[in-house]
């Protein structure tokens, strides 16, 4: 049996009520299952959409997933990141810190380490923004679990090619 890879598609849709609905029933209908979902306008002249989809499968599903993705009308173009070569992923998490004394210093120490930001504070409670790989964002979660995480909020992965390559 072939190894389970986790791979990052980027999906080009003209940006039409539907078109969302449209795509995540294609997962739900096959039983393919999707990791992160970001999806945002990026050509309002021409209006298009990107779709950031991170699903994991054999080979064989990954390929299914982007011939089914492909024979989908509005998709204009469907690229596998991870296939094509080198690129970029990032995701970005916002934390609910809610502690005192000791905790409140180490949560703070442990953000610097992390490159976290505070972007918002109480007496009893601050948010902190941080961006990077998915290993990333979950090691810094887990570290604050026992220093008082309250609430997490993430993004979903979001990627683009390296170089010249483009949609």
């Amino acid at each position: 049996m072939s190894d389970i890879e986790r791979h990052a598609i980027a999906v080009l849709v003209d940006n039409e009520p539907g078109v969302l609905a449209r795509v995540i029933g294609l997962f739900a209908g096959r039983g393919y299952n999707i990791e992160s979902l970001t999806v945002a306008e990026v050509d309002r002249a021409n209006n298009l959409s990107r779709i950031n989809v991170v699903t994991s499968g054999t080979p064989m599903i990954i390929e299914q997933i982007k011939a089914q993705l492909s024979r989908l009308v509005p998709i204009r173009v469907v690229k596998d990141l991870t296939q094509e070569g080198a690129c970029v992923e990032r995701e970005l998490a916002l934390l609910k810190m809610a502690g005192i004394g000791e905790k409140r210093i180490e949560s703070l120490r442990l953000a610097d380490i992390f490159r976290a930001r505070v972007v918002d504070s109480t007496i009893e409670t601050f948010v902190f923004e941080v961006t990077g790989s998915t290993e990333k964002l979950d090691a810094f979660i887990n570290l604050m679990q026992p220093l008082g995480l309250v609430e997490v909020s993430r993004t979903g992965v979001v990627a683009i090619s390296r170089g010249a390559a483009n949609f």
